[in-house]
């Protein structure tokens, strides 16, 4: 969880705000599903592994597989230090999408399964559970009053299982913290989880699961952690992206012969300055049942009868800072994936308002935390949309 730091500098003045014609004039960065994005990645890397299966990405044969996970690391981001971290700029990389949302959740799902958001069904932060009239946060995995199998709400095979069942055994490195939470047991079904808290003590897990495992995940939370608190291109972020090039090389040197590292994240960052404050908005809640999804990409679940009106009142207010369409629109435009499974667009809000530029939707009263983070993401700008995939081999 992220604690809040009322005393953390002001913005930095690493994203300048876009001229207004640049904002008004704006389309959304639709994801590359089928193409470039994360969903793309596993099946590549099992591809590489020797499993049959598609490989989009054409990546090369490998006797076993790292995919070092930087929570938070966009490509442009990390582009715009290359002093920082010398180890990774060093090496070409090629640009994937995220997904939308470009959420940790979503993200994590579409790297677990292999599948865009429309067929995983982890639409965003905040979802409602259809015919119950309540929210459910998949990143806490808490629903007022309802309990919630992760084996129920995301019930494709993940990538996981399948390697399991072929006898490939993964492991996940990670800290204690999220073993045995629901988020990862809906999307890391199938793998060994290896706990692991400081820098050094996941780089020494990843040494000694390469020699047990030929698939082997490491994740890291500190740069999204950090872009939050004091926003992205801060010192403090900074010092993370540093100690995620130290963990690159010092991962890429323990690689066994035959090997791969990837490194990759799941989403970028924006840092907010333009905040709306839905809970002090009588008009913009006006129609709305309850607000999901998060800062940077909102679900709008209305009254019966009430979306028509909600979607010209937000169109109305909003615009020039964010997109502001239907359900269907949505869907039709290949947001979620090429197609939605039909027993996921209830978890869809009726409309949806997904800002761009510096603007985020806040909730000061429901969502006081949330409200107070500096760095942000969710959308569907390149900011946000763009991560790294960079290939090293001994």
């Amino acid at each position: 969880m992220i604690d809040p730091d009322p005393a953390g500098p002001a913005v930095p003045e690493s994203m300048p705000e876009a001229p207004a014609e640049t904002l008004l004039d704006a389309v959304p960065f639709v994801p590359a599903y089928g193409e470039a994005s994360l969903a793309d990645l596993p099946g590549s890397l099992l591809a590489s592994l020797g499993v049959p299966t598609g490989n989009t990405l054409g990546l090369d044969p490998a006797r076993r597989v790292c995919l070092f996970l930087v929570d938070g690391l966009g490509a442009d981001l990390l582009a715009a230090h290359p002093d920082v971290a010398p180890f990774l700029s060093a090496h070409s990389r090629r640009t994937l999408t995220a997904g939308f949302p470009s959420s940790t959740p979503t993200s994590l799902a579409t790297l677990g399964t292999g599948a865009p958001p429309g067929e995983h069904g982890m639409v965003g932060i905040q979802m409602a559970v259809p015919g119950e009239g309540r929210l459910f946060n998949c990143l806490r995995w808490t629903a007022p009053g309802l309990a919630i199998d992760p084996d129920v709400w995301q019930p494709a095979e993940t990538v996981y299982e399948r390697m399991a069942a072929l006898g490939v055994d993964p492991v996940y490195v990670a800290p204690a913290l999220f073993d045995g939470s629901g988020l990862t047991r809906a999307v890391y079904r199938g793998m060994r989880y290896w706990s692991a808290e400081t820098a050094d003590e996941r780089i020494e897990a990843a040494r000694h699961a390469l020699r047990e495992s030929s698939y082997v995940t490491v994740y890291y939370g500190d740069v999204d952690h950090m872009g939050h608190l004091k926003g992205w291109g801060s010192p403090e972020w900074l010092d993370r992206l540093a100690v995620v090039d130290r963990m690159a090389e010092a991962i890429a040197e323990a690689l066994p012969p035959g090997s791969a590292l990837y490194v990759t994240a799941d989403h970028g960052m924006i840092n907010a300055g333009d905040k709306v404050d839905f809970d002090r908005r009588p008009d913009l809640r006006e129609g709305v049942v309850m607000l999901g999804g998060d800062g940077r990409a909102r679900h709008l679940y209305t009254a019966p009868g009430a979306a028509d009106a909600v979607l010209e009142t937000w169109r109305e207010e909003l615009r020039g800072r964010a997109w502001v369409v239907t359900r269907e629109e949505a869907v039709d435009e290949g947001w979620f994936g090429r197609a939605v499974r039909r027993e996921w667009l209830g978890r869809i809000g009726d409309v949806l308002a997904v800002p761009y530029g510096d603007c985020v939707i806040v909730a000061s009263e429901a969502e006081p935390l949330e409200a107070s983070l500096i760095g942000c993401h969710g959308s569907l700008t390149p900011a946000e949309q763009n991560v790294p995939l960079l290939e090293i081999r001994p």
